[in-house]
């Protein structure tokens, strides 16, 4: 099996802050492994303090619940079936967009979070992260 490592992580964390700055935004973008543990984390210059734990705690969710933060607004709505998860694992769910999980094959490997931004910001930044795992993984940084 394959793992997400260090030399990996700073190459999605490298594409992330590119499409960040094409967009002029400051963002934090953090990675973490398949089991939710810390590999990277970067910060911008003149990002949000307040989206260095946000951005971390987006890339534990997404791989806690194996699923895009930006889905999980969807079920943890007033009155839908996941409504106040966040307020579990010591807050440290996230229901808003800027997490995804990255995929080696169908399998996680680990999950990308940014914040800084607007939702929709920060989901295009993570975007450009996992896009860049796909380019990673044609020139065998990442193995099958």
């Amino acid at each position: 099996m394959t793992q997400l490592n260090l030399k990996v992580a700073k190459e999605l964390i490298e594409s992330a802050e590119k499409k960040a700055n094409e967009i002029n935004v400051p963002m934090v973008i953090s990675v973490v492994d398949e089991g939710g543990n810390f590999i990277a984390s970067h910060r911008m210059d003149d990002a949000l303090l307040v989206s260095v734990e946000l951005a971390q705690n987006k890339a534990w969710t997404s791989v806690a619940m194996k699923m895009t933060t930006e889905s999980l607004t969807q079920v943890a709505a007033n009155g839908k079936e996941l409504y106040g998860i966040n307020t579990t694992n010591n807050g440290r769910v996230v229901v808003f967009g800027g997490g995804i999980p990255l995929y080696n094959n169908s399998r996680i490997i680990g999950a990308v979070g940014v914040s800084g931004g607007s939702v929709e910001e920060d989901i295009l930044v993570a975007q450009s992260a996992v896009n860049a795992l796909k380019d990673i993984k044609l020139i065998g940084i990442l193995s099958e």
